[in-house]
């Protein structure tokens, strides 16, 4: 009977109790006293006045995801299709911020509903100012244009875009096959020219190789052929200055110079024979035709040096 006498007390600790509640870390709660804002409570457990106060709602300040598929229409007239990934959250957590997000909207779903058509008409907008062969080149562009026209409104709603991922941009099948059609005819032409410039470039080295090789074979020719008249000149010169002094020696010897053509005569048939390699050679060897080859020899001898002109005349005539 004592114990029900203090009934009340139980019911006092049931009422304050009521009044407990948790607060899980990335939440806020949002307080309400008859339907009015009354303020926020932050992670932890926290205490509300039993039966007057309420908790309205608990507020995510973690990030949130969603992923978007939706169809625009370019400048002119394609149709392109988007799949793109958002990523936003609340704003911050200031109390001003909260109150926002808690009563900017009925229910999460209505929220995101407006973010997307938002996000799709900024994107719709865009994408008819372009043509169909830009907008595959846009995406980054896409993105900031979206950022920079949605902030603001975000901004009052209470959140803020973090990022904005374009995934996927694609035509129709009819479009996708001609700008194929379109990649591998510039493919081709790109390749053609390729080849043209490797082709020119092979020949242009060649005829520089070709040339620097006539280049090189002309020197030496030259060359080559200054050092055979050095080696002629240098010959005569010696052989001139051993008739001269085998004429001073036979004169100084009392014996005829004649004796020198004679010797001349008999060292080239000696070089006939030497380096005739098997070829047949007629020569006057008679007394008369002796006779006559001595005279002519002593006539190339005696004449005044620079006259040449019957120089390339045979001097020995073969029979």
């Amino acid at each position: 009977m004592e114990f029900l006498s203090y009934w009340w007390v139980v019911v006092l600790l049931i009422i304050v109790f009521s009044g407990l509640f948790t607060i899980n870390q990335g939440y806020i709660g949002v307080i309400t006293m008859f339907g009015k804002y009354q303020r926020i409570a932050r992670p932890g457990l926290r205490f509300k006045i039993p039966l007057i106060e309420q908790l309205f709602k608990r507020v995510s300040t973690q990030n949130r995801s969603v992923e978007l598929e939706f169809q625009a229409v370019t400048q002119d007239q394609a149709n392109v299709y988007f799949k793109a990934m958002l990523l936003y959250a609340v704003q911050n957590e200031d109390e001003d911020t909260i109150k926002k997000v808690a009563f900017k909207f009925i229910s999460d779903r209505d929220l995101m509903q407006a973010l997307i058509k938002t996000i799709e008409g900024n994107v719709r907008s865009f994408v008819a100012t372009k043509k169909q062969a830009e907008v595959l080149g846009l995406r980054r562009e896409i993105v900031q244009y979206v950022k920079v026209e949605i902030d603001q409104t975000l901004e009052e709603w209470g959140f803020h875009l973090q990022d904005l991922q374009i995934n996927d941009i694609t035509f129709d099948k009819m479009i996708l096959d001609s700008m194929s059609k379109v990649v591998a005819s510039n493919n081709l032409k790109a390749a053609a020219e390729n080849e043209g410039q490797a082709l020119l470039i092979t020949k242009t080295k060649s005829a520089e190789a070709e040339g620097n090789a006539i280049k090189i074979s002309a020197e030496a020719e030259r060359e080559a052929a200054k050092l055979r008249g050095q080696g002629i000149a240098l010959f005569r010169e010696e052989v001139a200055k051993g008739m001269s002094s085998a004429a001073t020696e036979l004169r100084q010897a009392n014996l005829d110079t004649n004796f020198i053509l004679f010797s001349m005569w008999t060292e080239a048939i000696k070089n006939f024979a030497e380096y005739g390699k098997g070829n047949v050679i007629f020569l006057d060897g008679s007394t008369e035709g002796m006779e006559k080859s001595m005279k002519q020899f002593q006539a190339l001898m005696m004449r005044p040096a620079g006259t040449d002109e019957d120089f390339n005349k045979p001097k020995i005539q073969g029979v």
